[in-house]
């Protein structure tokens, strides 16, 4: 009985000691702390897995935890844990939580004005330019009012980087094999695809594994290369784009309004400081991600490299007639040619 009481006395002691450890760290933690402010709990939608679109995130409440000591948390729900992809936006209009992703071309309806993001052709290959781009553009009053009808505030774009495709059969070494090609493209990238006679479908990124396996799909475009690996499109493919550059899409990381507004001043101001830090991340990230991918897949993948004639030639079918038409087609729902003007204005100064 001595012998027990004298564990139980060690226990009680040892538990006694954890406990004070992890209060003096939560202690200096709060000491060190540069913002200070009241406890706020965020939580961030999502779909897939951690990867280098979420890595910017993830960066983000690493460091909102390190600047206000622990403070202003920010959890990141994967999976489409708290949302489907497609209804990233209504949870924001609800205040079903604080933040999410939410890419353009998964509901064009809801945000037509962003769609401008994946028009063809458009100056965003380039990270300066990319970055100027989506970071500027969302201030423009039609943008604005995208998010606004969602009870949503644009934080940062994720940099998409361009699109390439992956596909499974015979491989398009010609415009002209595209025809009757099955292809996950959205927005005016898949308006471009159509003007080559490919039949587009619209899936999300977590769909179309199973489609392009099952044979229902032939041909998907992602942001090259980091998201053909994240969702393993490089198992179910035999060939790939490597220059073919068709445009890009927006899928930004967003705030509820209502969340945001709440924000005391300090907790606001750090948030904007965090921006830049948060960008570089994502550009380090897909960069990285090129370094690993793209020699992996010049091992096992046919190679599509096309001339410039026939790039030349794909951007006259399919460049300025998809920009007019977009224009035509939203000139009485917002400043549509103002928009497109815009974003030409914003990647020339950036140069």
């Amino acid at each position: 009985m001595i012998a027990s009481a004298v564990r139980s006395k060690h226990i009680r002691l040892a538990a006694a000691a954890v406990a004070s450890v992890f209060a003096w760290d939560a202690a200096l933690s709060q000491a060190l702390a540069k913002v200070d402010g009241p406890e706020v709990n965020w939580r961030f939608s999502t779909w897939g897995k951690p990867r280098a679109f979420t890595d910017g995130v993830e960066h983000l409440g690493k460091r909102l935890a390190e600047e206000t000591g622990g403070k202003f948390k920010l959890k990141v729900f994967y999976g489409e844990a708290l949302s489907k992809a497609r209804e990233n936006l209504d949870g924001l209009k609800i205040n079903a939580f604080e933040a999410a992703h939410f890419c353009n071309f998964y509901h064009p309806g809801k945000n037509l004005a962003y769609m401008v993001f994946s028009l063809p052709f458009l100056p965003l290959g380039e990270w300066k330019q990319s970055v100027a781009v989506r970071n500027e553009l969302p201030k423009h009053p039609a943008l604005k009012a995208d998010l606004d009808r969602w009870n949503a505030v644009h934080y940062a774009s994720t940099l998409l980087p361009q699109y390439e495709f992956m596909g499974k059969g015979k491989p398009p070494l010609k415009l002209e094999d595209w025809k009757g090609l099955r292809v996950r493209a959205g927005g005016g990238i898949g308006d471009a695809m159509e003007k080559l006679g490919a039949t587009r479908q619209t899936v999300t990124a977590t769909e179309t594994y199973t489609a392009i396996e099952r044979g229902t799909m032939d041909a998907v475009s992602f942001p090259f290369s980091y998201a053909h690996f994240a969702y393993k499109f490089n198992e179910v493919t035999d060939w790939y784009t490597a220059n073919m550059s068709p445009g890009t899409a927006e899928c930004p990381m967003v705030f509820n309004k209502t969340a945001h507004e709440k924000l005391p001043p300090q907790y606001k101001k750090l948030l904007e400081s965090l921006r830049d830090e948060v960008t570089q991340v994502f550009i380090r990230e897909y960069e990285k991600a090129d370094k690993v991918n793209v020699p992996k897949l010049e091992k096992t993948h046919k190679k599509v490299v096309y001339d410039e004639a026939t790039l030349k030639e794909f951007h006259r079918i399919a460049g300025k007639p998809v920009w007019d038409k977009w224009i035509a087609d939203n000139k009485d729902k917002f400043d549509a040619k103002g928009v497109f003007d815009a974003v030409w204005e914003i990647a020339k100064k950036a140069k």
